[in-house]
């Protein structure tokens, strides 16, 4: 018995060890973290429950097997963040570079299989050279193993990916599929091919920070959700993040104590839109001082600015805010606003959290770009994913729902539960200029008469009037009050019940 208990103790502090003390070091200069600090900062202290702390790999070829350390590259178990429930993985990069082997990916399987079954969250801290070449097929196959769990896992559990060093090859495709992805800047990058290769096929000459670090993923081809500056702002960061979610899709939002007053008023709103229709202003002021104590977890925010998403709290519940963004270009939407939205849209739909829509739209952005792009089949995702959505949805338009953009944003012709607007909102189906271009094309050498025009254009459709008639709006308010009404109409919504027709999947148009 003793000699088992000190063998256990042995290999207990060789997985602790990880790669050893040296590689350690070496991940350290780099500005890193370890696999288990990461996870001593990331979890409740004292909550992990460490699982297969001696799983070994089975590689017996090109001198593996006298190679051997426990837990093989990557601590896996459960623990709580804030007192709830989550399972983990971080990939120790100090052991084989966290390069993935048929046991590694088995221990991966096992602990989102589990969270499956409990309704529990995974996060995952990758940090992996990736496929470990000396298992060749086995390696792939563990690849493909976590793929299908992160499959079957989407819509039932909240995924979470956080990149916290390499991720190369098929091992980004994992992250791809979870819910969010969140990086490190100068220390995680992600590539399917990496320089070398790039520079091989294509002649072209890229660094890894550009071809896939943080900066590029979170600007440019929004793979990634947010980058922070280093391991403990991510870490801190990710469990801020995590209060937002709940556990699964077997469970509402979690409610948070709040101080804040339902029915507080923000007068300053009454002066937000600018009398000049075509200048712009901060939707996110708006944002700010609706919701919870100012508490707006945005996402994407460098990417696609023209839309604004992200969590908040209203009463203390979790609600997903869609925004269009006046300041960039003129809120309108595009390809890739309408995808970043989409995507948005649907997680929150998974996961029964509330949908907050803020509307200044003029349209759809024109141009052979977006023409050429398939803005049209880009566009209806948007459309697909709200009208697709069950949960409470509750709209306020601002200022401007021109055309069929006033239609995807959430309109109550998309069964929207509650439609407010602002006296300052415009609905129609385009401007007055373009309006009376169109409808009065050969009068126009007729100034006076294009100006009249105009004016009783802007007098009928420029403000929320016939949209109420119609019954499209259910109440024009005044912008103090915004916060209350949107209070008061997720209280009346909170048992809402809406099921769409059965089906095996849907078929958004991707």
């Amino acid at each position: 018995m003793q000699h088992t208990l000190k063998k256990l103790d042995e290999k207990r502090e060789l997985a602790r060890l990880g790669g050893g003390q040296k590689r350690i070091e070496t991940q350290h200069k780099k500005g890193k973290l370890t696999a288990r600090e990461r996870l001593e900062i990331l979890l409740d202290p004292n909550s992990f429950e460490e699982w297969d702390t001696f799983v070994e790999h089975r590689c017996r070829d090109f001198g593996m097997e006298k190679n051997k350390i426990p837990g093989d590259g990557v601590i896996t178990g459960y623990g709580t963040i804030h007192g709830r429930a989550v399972f983990v993985f971080s990939q120790d990069f100090t052991v084989f570079g966290g390069s993935l082997s048929e046991a590694h990916a088995e221990k991966i399987v096992k602990v989102m299989d589990k969270a499956v079954q409990v309704g529990v969250p995974i996060i995952g801290l990758n940090d992996s050279g990736g496929a470990r070449i000396q298992e060749g097929v086995e390696s792939l196959a563990g690849y493909a193993s976590v793929f299908q769990r992160n499959v079957l896992a989407s819509g039932v559990i909240p995924q979470i990916s956080v990149i916290m060093g390499p991720c190369a090859g098929g091992a980004v495709y994992s992250p791809a599929m979870t819910d969010f992805i969140f990086m490190v800047k100068n220390s995680s990058y992600m590539f399917v091919t990496g320089p070398d290769v790039v520079k091989t096929v294509t002649h072209e000459t890229v660094t890894h920070e550009d071809l896939g670090g943080a900066v590029t993923h979170t600007t440019k081809s929004s793979v990634a959700d947010l980058a922070f500056e280093n391991d403990i702002e991510t870490l801190l960061e990710i469990r801020r993040f995590f209060e937002f979610l709940p556990l699964s899709n077997r469970e509402k939002p979690p409610i948070k104590e709040t101080m804040d007053n339902p029915d507080r008023e923000s007068i300053s709103l009454d002066t937000l839109i600018p009398h000049n229709p075509s200048k712009g202003y901060n939707m996110k002021e708006l944002i700010y001082k609706v919701v919870d104590e100012g508490d707006f977890f945005e996402l994407q925010p460098d990417f696609a600015s023209n839309i604004i998403i992200g969590f908040a709290r209203m009463e203390g519940q979790t609600v997903g805010i869609i925004a269009n963004q006046p300041l960039v270009l003129a809120g309108c939407l595009d390809i890739d606003s309408s995808r970043k939205a989409a995507r948005f849209v649907r997680f929150c739909d998974c996961f029964n959290i509330p949908l907050i829509t803020f509307v200044d739209v003029p349209g759809f952005l024109p141009g052979t770009t977006q023409e050429l792009g398939g803005i049209i089949k880009h566009g209806a995702k948007l459309l697909f994913a709200f009208a697709e959505a069950t949960v409470p949805k509750v709209t306020v338009i601002t200022r401007k729902a021109y055309g069929g953009a006033y239609d995807v944003m959430s309109s109550k012709h998309l069964r929207g539960d509650v439609n407010f607007a602002w006296p300052s909102a415009e609905i129609a189906v385009m401007g007055p200029k373009g309006a009376v271009e169109i409808i009065f094309r050969n009068e126009l050498d007729n100034k006076e008469k294009v100006e009249a025009y105009t004016e009783e254009y802007r007098e009928k459709f420029a403000n929320p009037l016939v949209a109420a008639s119609r019954g499209y709006i259910d109440d024009i308010i005044m912008p103090h009050t915004t916060r209350a009404r949107i209070c008061r109409s997720l209280q009346m919504l909170k048992n809402k019940k809406l099921e769409n027709p059965w089906k095996k999947h849907d078929n958004i148009p991707l």
